[in-house]
């Protein structure tokens, strides 16, 4: 059956035109709304599966309705925002408040872009559509609580253990739990989020305040060591070389690989070149398979792998196609995941 939607956005052009595209698309438009607070009799009235929601409106800005709408009755929420630097800072607030996902609105080029039917609107509202909304660690509720500091140790000159993470839908609040739980004395780890440039800066910056490891955008030449976290850029691949002793990532443009820029099979093949039995690699929540041959590939270079498992995943696509090809060693829930990195890197690096 094909997903019903509320579009709310206080342009009637972004209205119309999304509609179309989505109606063209086989899926019913069951309401619109120029704003949160015309919506909300409506949702009321006739609840859709999925809300798409724009961010900045009068009356009420859309990130205060989003938390609304998650304390009330969560649904499936794709924003649907403008793209500049401080709505780059809003959506990360939002898709931390619980919104699946996002399509970027440009300013410039507007109804071109809502013209295009290879905007992702369409793909965007059908993976919210499937989400498991009950995987989604709330914002609003009991976060899980910071890990305590290990005695303070030398960092590492050599990573003696590399992480590996690829993430797609649903990532934002996901990573946040794994990192909250994650010493400073962690093993140095390299994140692949599907997200495009000018949002992972912010991304980075959010999750830097919430653990106690170093997290920052990736740049190339950087190195991986102990209690560091480096995040794709956004447009951009990652790999992770070696440079003598250390482990360092490079930054690069490429064509898209399974759709995606950065691509977590380019990473996850990397590692399995460059580190094979000193990494862990984890799949978890997302569309698509992106990540799942490069996990496997990993697994047959000698690495420890994991993947997210159904039930706390909240798009089950990237994490089944990995354990579908037995890339993984491990299948995990996400509040074990933080504690099943630390375990593994605590354990010899296996060498047969």
């Amino acid at each position: 059956m094909a997903p019903r939607v509320m579009i709310i956005d206080d342009s009637a052009v972004v209205r119309k035109h999304l509609s179309d595209t989505l109606q063209a698309a086989g899926i019913e438009v069951a309401a619109t709304a120029s704003d949160p607070l015309f919506a909300w009799p409506k949702l009321q009235s006739d609840w859709p599966d999925v809300v798409v929601l724009d961010v900045e409106m009068p009356r009420m800005d859309g990130i205060t309705f989003l938390r609304k709408l998650m304390s009330e009755r969560p649904t499936p929420v794709v924003m649907c925002s403008t793209l500049t630097e401080a709505g780059c800072e809003t959506t990360m607030q939002a898709l931390a408040a619980g919104a699946v996902s996002f399509v970027t609105k440009p300013k410039l080029g507007l109804r071109d872009f809502l013209e295009d039917r290879a905007n992702g609107i369409v793909e965007a509202v059908r993976a919210a559509a499937r989400a498991n909304l009950r995987a989604l660690p709330a914002a609003a509720l009991t976060r899980a609580p910071i890990a305590p500091l290990a005695a303070p140790a030398a960092m590492a000159e050599t990573t003696d253990r590399l992480v590996a993470i690829g993430i797609s839908t649903g990532g934002v609040q996901s990573i946040e739990q794994v990192l909250r739980q994650m010493p400073r004395t962690a093993p140095g780890i390299v994140i692949v989020q599907h997200m495009p440039a000018t949002f992972t800066a912010s991304f980075a910056a959010r999750l830097n305040t919430m653990t106690e490891m170093e997290v920052s955008e990736a740049r190339s030449g950087d190195r991986v060591i102990n209690g560091r976290v480096l995040i794709a850029p956004g447009g951009k691949h990652v790999k992770v070389g070696r440079s003598g002793a250390h482990y360092v990532v490079e930054v690069l443009d490429g064509p898209l690989v399974n759709h995606h820029r950065p691509s977590v099979d380019v990473l996850f093949k990397s590692v399995a070149q460059c580190a094979g039995r000193n990494a862990l690699g984890i799949i978890m929540t997302g569309m698509g398979d992106d990540g799942a041959r490069g996990l496997r590939e990993m697994h047959a270079s000698g690495a420890i792998t994991a993947a997210q498992d159904e039930a706390t995943s909240v798009v089950f696509g990237m994490p089944k196609e990995a354990i579908r090809l037995g890339a993984a060693d491990d299948v995990l829930a996400l509040p074990d995941i933080a504690g099943w990195i630390l375990r593994q890197a605590a354990r010899p690096v296996r060498r047969s």
